[in-house]
């Protein structure tokens, strides 16, 4: 998979899987501050990767640990994302943060 079919990946199946687990997940904000992170034109390539990665995996069906075992199940994804964030924090932003809150209070609207 090339670097734009993964990005059309994610754009495709980004949404749904934060809807169908926004709720079951502490870190849900940060997830999405990566994602506006990812479109930004100003994200450093390496960035881009960095977040392209987890964000696949966290979209992902195929996990170390299985998303529907209760207590588990998104701590392999809340390790790839917390990792991720650590290597991406200067390139992340307010404004991706600020995007991610108006989505999330968007999704409570509804």
């Amino acid at each position: 998979m090339d670097e734009n079919q993964k990005l059309q990946f994610i754009k495709a199946n980004f949404w749904k899987k934060v809807k169908d687990t926004g709720k079951k997940i502490p870190f849900v904000r940060d997830v999405i501050a990566m994602y506006y992170c990812l479109l930004d034109e100003k994200t450093s390539l390496t960035a881009k990767a960095s977040i392209a990665f987890a964000l696949l995996y966290f979209i992902s069906p195929v996990d170390a640990i299985p998303d529907i075992i209760l207590a588990l199940g998104y701590t392999d994804d809340a390790g790839v994302i917390a990792s991720t964030l650590l290597l991406i924090k200067s390139q992340l932003k307010t404004e991706h943060y600020e995007k991610a809150d108006q989505a999330l209070s968007e999704d409570k609207e509804k």
